[in-house]
Protein backbone atom coordinates (compact mmCIF):
# COMPACT_ATOMS: atom_id res chain seq x y z
CA UNK A 1 0.00 0.00 0.00
CA UNK A 2 1.90 3.21 -1.28
CA UNK A 3 -0.33 5.70 0.84
CA UNK A 4 0.38 3.59 4.02
CA UNK A 5 1.88 5.55 7.26
CA UNK A 6 3.72 3.04 8.45
CA UNK A 7 5.03 0.19 5.66
CA UNK A 8 7.09 -2.87 7.24
CA UNK A 9 8.83 -5.54 5.42
CA UNK A 10 10.66 -8.63 6.37
CA UNK A 11 11.90 -7.00 9.40
CA UNK A 12 13.97 -8.66 11.48
CA UNK A 13 16.32 -8.05 14.78
CA UNK A 14 18.95 -9.84 16.55
CA UNK A 15 20.55 -9.00 19.46
CA UNK A 16 24.25 -10.51 19.98
CA UNK A 17 24.39 -11.13 23.88
CA UNK A 18 27.54 -12.52 25.07
CA UNK A 19 28.23 -15.77 22.24
CA UNK A 20 24.65 -16.07 21.98
CA UNK A 21 22.02 -14.72 19.38
CA UNK A 22 18.84 -13.73 20.76
CA UNK A 23 16.45 -13.32 17.55
CA UNK A 24 13.78 -10.34 18.86
CA UNK A 25 12.11 -10.58 15.94
CA UNK A 26 11.94 -12.83 12.87
CA UNK A 27 9.94 -11.33 9.75
CA UNK A 28 7.51 -8.99 10.59
CA UNK A 29 5.15 -7.43 7.80
CA UNK A 30 2.79 -4.31 9.26
CA UNK A 31 1.21 -1.62 7.47
CA UNK A 32 -0.76 0.79 9.37
CA UNK A 33 -2.48 3.31 7.55
CA UNK A 34 -2.84 7.66 8.62
CA UNK A 35 -5.41 7.94 11.34
CA UNK A 36 -5.40 4.10 12.31
CA UNK A 37 -5.42 2.93 16.13
CA UNK A 38 -3.66 0.27 16.34
CA UNK A 39 -3.10 -1.88 19.73
CA UNK A 40 0.36 -4.17 19.56
CA UNK A 41 0.00 -7.19 22.26
CA UNK A 42 1.83 -10.26 23.24
CA UNK A 43 3.29 -11.88 25.72
CA UNK A 44 6.78 -10.99 27.61
CA UNK A 45 8.94 -12.52 24.86
CA UNK A 46 6.83 -11.77 22.16
CA UNK A 47 9.24 -8.70 20.11
CA UNK A 48 6.59 -6.59 20.90
CA UNK A 49 8.70 -4.03 22.62
CA UNK A 50 11.40 -4.32 20.15
CA UNK A 51 8.91 -3.94 17.43
CA UNK A 52 7.84 -0.74 19.32
CA UNK A 53 11.25 0.54 19.12
CA UNK A 54 11.61 0.24 15.74
CA UNK A 55 8.44 1.95 14.89
CA UNK A 56 9.25 4.45 17.61
CA UNK A 57 12.51 5.12 15.61
CA UNK A 58 14.83 4.36 18.78
CA UNK A 59 16.36 1.08 17.00
CA UNK A 60 17.08 0.00 13.56
CA UNK A 61 16.55 -3.55 12.24
CA UNK A 62 19.29 -6.09 11.51
CA UNK A 63 16.93 -6.71 8.25
CA UNK A 64 13.92 -5.76 6.65
CA UNK A 65 12.72 -2.30 5.52
CA UNK A 66 10.75 -0.02 7.17
CA UNK A 67 9.12 2.97 5.31
CA UNK A 68 7.57 6.06 7.90
CA UNK A 69 5.78 8.34 5.82
CA UNK A 70 7.05 7.19 2.55
CA UNK A 71 10.85 7.33 4.32
CA UNK A 72 13.35 4.58 4.63
CA UNK A 73 14.43 4.91 8.38
CA UNK A 74 16.01 1.31 8.42
CA UNK A 75 19.55 1.93 8.09
CA UNK A 76 19.55 5.89 9.48
CA UNK A 77 21.97 7.10 11.46
CA UNK A 78 21.15 8.04 14.99
CA UNK A 79 21.31 11.17 14.58
CA UNK A 80 19.19 11.71 11.15
CA UNK A 81 16.48 9.09 13.84
CA UNK A 82 16.69 11.46 16.58
CA UNK A 83 14.95 14.01 13.67
CA UNK A 84 12.44 11.95 12.73
CA UNK A 85 11.54 11.19 15.72
CA UNK A 86 10.88 14.46 16.69
CA UNK A 87 9.43 15.23 13.54
CA UNK A 88 7.17 12.51 13.37
CA UNK A 89 6.52 10.61 16.34
CA UNK A 90 4.48 11.62 19.77
CA UNK A 91 5.58 9.19 23.01
CA UNK A 92 3.71 8.43 25.82
CA UNK A 93 5.10 5.89 28.30
CA UNK A 94 4.04 4.70 31.39
CA UNK A 95 6.29 6.16 34.02
CA UNK A 96 5.18 9.53 32.62
CA UNK A 97 9.05 10.62 31.96
CA UNK A 98 8.15 14.44 32.90
CA UNK A 99 10.92 16.54 34.41
CA UNK A 100 10.37 17.04 38.24
CA UNK A 101 11.58 20.55 38.53
CA UNK A 102 9.79 21.63 35.41
CA UNK A 103 5.96 22.72 35.07
CA UNK A 104 3.47 21.38 33.25
CA UNK A 105 3.62 23.93 30.79
CA UNK A 106 7.59 23.49 30.29
CA UNK A 107 7.32 19.66 30.42
CA UNK A 108 5.02 20.21 27.25
CA UNK A 109 6.94 23.32 25.79
CA UNK A 110 10.57 20.99 25.69
CA UNK A 111 9.80 19.23 22.41
CA UNK A 112 9.58 22.27 20.96
CA UNK A 113 13.00 23.68 21.49
CA UNK A 114 14.83 20.79 19.95
CA UNK A 115 12.59 21.54 17.12
CA UNK A 116 14.19 25.33 17.18
CA UNK A 117 10.55 26.74 17.40
CA UNK A 118 10.70 30.55 19.47
CA UNK A 119 9.83 30.88 22.99
CA UNK A 120 6.44 32.74 22.54
CA UNK A 121 5.32 30.38 20.07
CA UNK A 122 6.60 27.47 22.50
CA UNK A 123 4.53 28.09 25.27
CA UNK A 124 1.53 29.27 22.85
CA UNK A 125 1.31 25.58 21.80
CA UNK A 126 1.71 24.63 25.03
CA UNK A 127 -1.07 25.91 26.34
CA UNK A 128 -3.37 25.02 23.31
CA UNK A 129 -2.77 21.38 23.78
CA UNK A 130 -2.78 21.36 27.83
CA UNK A 131 -6.08 23.23 27.64
CA UNK A 132 -6.82 20.17 24.70
CA UNK A 133 -6.61 17.50 27.63
CA UNK A 134 -8.26 19.13 29.91
CA UNK A 135 -5.59 21.02 31.99
CA UNK A 136 -5.98 24.66 31.40
CA UNK A 137 -5.98 25.19 34.66
CA UNK A 138 -2.90 23.50 36.16
CA UNK A 139 -0.10 25.20 33.95
CA UNK A 140 2.34 25.96 36.69
CA UNK A 141 1.50 23.18 38.83
CA UNK A 142 5.06 20.61 39.10
CA UNK A 143 4.88 17.35 38.00
CA UNK A 144 4.74 16.38 42.19
CA UNK A 145 1.50 18.39 42.43
CA UNK A 146 -0.73 16.47 40.04
CA UNK A 147 -1.92 13.45 40.49
CA UNK A 148 -0.83 10.49 38.53
CA UNK A 149 -3.92 10.79 36.16
CA UNK A 150 -2.63 14.43 35.74
CA UNK A 151 0.76 13.56 34.80
CA UNK A 152 -0.32 11.10 32.27
CA UNK A 153 -2.35 13.67 30.20
CA UNK A 154 0.32 16.43 30.56
CA UNK A 155 2.50 13.58 28.90
CA UNK A 156 -0.14 13.22 26.35
CA UNK A 157 -0.12 16.40 25.69
CA UNK A 158 3.66 16.60 25.51
CA UNK A 159 3.15 14.13 22.85
CA UNK A 160 1.07 16.56 20.44
CA UNK A 161 2.55 18.93 20.53
CA UNK A 162 4.78 19.17 17.86
CA UNK A 163 1.59 18.17 16.00
CA UNK A 164 3.08 14.68 15.09
CA UNK A 165 2.20 11.91 12.39
CA UNK A 166 1.87 9.14 15.20
CA UNK A 167 1.48 8.60 18.97
CA UNK A 168 3.05 6.00 20.36
CA UNK A 169 1.80 4.98 23.68
CA UNK A 170 3.53 2.37 25.71
CA UNK A 171 1.51 0.54 28.23
CA UNK A 172 0.15 4.35 28.99
CA UNK A 173 -2.52 3.27 31.69
CA UNK A 174 0.44 1.02 33.73
CA UNK A 175 0.70 3.05 36.85
CA UNK A 176 -2.98 3.91 36.67
CA UNK A 177 -6.09 2.79 38.89
CA UNK A 178 -8.64 1.80 36.21
CA UNK A 179 -11.04 4.68 36.98
CA UNK A 180 -7.89 7.33 35.87
CA UNK A 181 -7.20 4.59 32.81
CA UNK A 182 -10.80 5.21 31.47
CA UNK A 183 -10.16 8.65 31.88
CA UNK A 184 -6.78 8.49 29.91
CA UNK A 185 -8.32 5.96 27.33
CA UNK A 186 -11.08 8.75 26.67
CA UNK A 187 -8.49 11.55 26.12
CA UNK A 188 -6.59 8.95 22.79
CA UNK A 189 -10.48 8.20 21.97
CA UNK A 190 -10.57 11.55 21.52
CA UNK A 191 -7.15 12.07 20.10
CA UNK A 192 -7.70 9.24 17.35
CA UNK A 193 -11.39 10.97 16.49
CA UNK A 194 -9.10 14.12 15.44
CA UNK A 195 -6.63 12.34 13.10
CA UNK A 196 -4.01 11.25 14.68
CA UNK A 197 -2.67 7.66 14.12
CA UNK A 198 -1.96 5.65 17.64
CA UNK A 199 -0.19 2.56 18.13
CA UNK A 200 -0.91 1.23 21.52
CA UNK A 201 1.65 -1.37 23.59
CA UNK A 202 -0.61 -3.38 26.22
CA UNK A 203 -0.87 -6.21 27.93
CA UNK A 204 -4.11 -5.44 29.14
CA UNK A 205 -7.09 -6.87 26.78
CA UNK A 206 -9.77 -4.54 27.89
CA UNK A 207 -7.49 -1.51 27.05
CA UNK A 208 -6.69 -3.12 23.74
CA UNK A 209 -10.20 -3.75 22.66
CA UNK A 210 -10.33 0.78 22.58
CA UNK A 211 -7.72 0.42 19.48
CA UNK A 212 -9.47 -0.68 16.11
CA UNK A 213 -7.69 -3.16 15.45
CA UNK A 214 -5.56 -5.79 17.32
CA UNK A 215 -1.76 -6.95 16.43
CA UNK A 216 -0.77 -10.32 18.33
CA UNK A 217 3.22 -10.80 18.50
CA UNK A 218 4.37 -14.22 19.62
CA UNK A 219 7.97 -15.95 19.17
CA UNK A 220 9.09 -12.34 16.92
CA UNK A 221 6.26 -12.84 14.40
CA UNK A 222 2.25 -11.00 14.13
CA UNK A 223 0.38 -14.35 15.70
CA UNK A 224 -2.52 -12.22 14.40
CA UNK A 225 -4.06 -9.32 13.21
CA UNK A 226 -7.51 -7.97 13.58
CA UNK A 227 -10.67 -5.54 13.58
CA UNK A 228 -11.62 -5.40 16.94
CA UNK A 229 -15.14 -5.76 16.23
CA UNK A 230 -14.23 -9.79 15.21
CA UNK A 231 -12.17 -9.99 18.35
CA UNK A 232 -15.16 -9.00 20.29
CA UNK A 233 -17.39 -11.37 18.43
CA UNK A 234 -14.84 -13.92 19.16
CA UNK A 235 -14.42 -13.47 22.72
CA UNK A 236 -18.32 -12.74 23.42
Amino acid sequence: MSDSLIKVRDLAKIYQIGNQEVQALRSIDLDIQKNEYVALMGPSGSGKSTLMNILGCLDTPTRGTYFLNGQDVSKKEDDELAEVRNREIGFVFQTFNLLPRYSALENVALPLIYKGVGKTERLERAREVLTQVGLGDRMDHKPNELSGGQRQRVAVARALVNKPSIILADEPTGNLDSKTSYEIMALLDDIHHLGNTIILVTHEEDIALRAKRIVRLRDGVVESDNPVESVATTDS
